[in-house]
């Protein structure tokens, strides 16, 4: 066992032999910490928090009453072989939340960026990738093997198919599946999560510059009524446009998946 002097660690917490506390961490009362765990600087686990297996949270995350973090996958298939979970930096992870370490059959990791914020009760399954700044809102679940780009929004009561992407910066209403990949900058609405156009609130809000979300727009338009597959379109729209931004989506719609696209109505 690791613990730097200067973390606080309240008596009634068990930490487990052979775990690593961080300069500066606080441990708040009936907190239980795994052998494995390693807490970076400055994490601070309020009270009544599980972090258990091979898991890395990096500093000055935050984690809120009973959330659960580490713990082995919900799948069948899990054996007990040694997987990890890491949390980057500067996350919040609210009440209730859990999140569970990877699968032999999906490389071993599951991943959340840095600046997150998890909700009540959302959960991250195994062998999913978070990207930078997402919020999943209360009760979201990002089923195994999902994919999230930085910047995506989840509202509450959500669900996330196993193996989905989400591209950055695209935005999922409340109360929605999403069974299918989204494209960058996309907006999903409705009960079974319909393609509804593209995030221009998050667009403006981030300061991308008119030009680009008109050449967007632009692009959108092409992909809901363009002739040929919606392959075929993103193909065209890549030798057709110079825009980064279009460039993203058209990379997106092209690269490896296990889904299918939700695409424009």
């Amino acid at each position: 066992m690791s613990i730097h002097p200067t973390a606080k660690i309240h008596a009634s917490a068990v930490l487990e032999e052979g775990c690593v506390v961080g300069e500066g961490c606080e441990v708040g009362p009936f907190c239980c910490i795994g052998p494995n765990v390693v807490l970076g600087p400055k994490v601070h686990l309020k009270s009544h928090v599980v972090v258990t297996g091979q898991t890395e949270i990096g500093e000055e995350t935050v984690v809120f009453a009973f959330a659960v973090v580490g713990e082995i996958p919900q799948d069948l298939k899990f054996n007990g072989e040694q997987t990890r979970l890491i949390i980057g930096k500067r996350n919040r992870i609210r009440e209730g939340a859990t999140l569970n370490t990877g699968t032999e059959g999906g490389g071993g990791i599951t991943r959340v960026g840095d600046d997150c914020l998890l909700m009540t009760g959302s959960h991250v399954a195994h062998d999913a990738t978070l990207g930078n700044k997402v919020i999943l809102a209360n009760q979201v679940a990002i089923a195994g093997h999902c994919v999230i780009g930085d910047e995506v929004i989840i509202g509450g009561l959500s669900g996330i198919h196993q193996f989905v992407r989400i591209g950055r910066g695209a935005i999922i209403g409340a109360v929605t599946m999403v069974t299918n990949d989204v494209i960058p900058f996309g907006l999903v609405q409705s009960e079974r999560g319909d393609l509804d156009g593209l995030n221009l609130v998050g667009l403006k809000r981030r300061g991308v510059p008119r030009e680009e979300i008109s050449a967007l727009r632009l692009a959108y338009q092409t992909l809901a009524q363009g002739e040929g597959t919606f392959q075929e379109r993103a193909a065209r729209l890549t030798r057709d446009s110079d825009s980064d931004y279009v460039r993203e989506i058209t990379d997106f719609i092209t690269g490896t998946t296990d889904r299918s696209f939700l695409t424009p109505k």
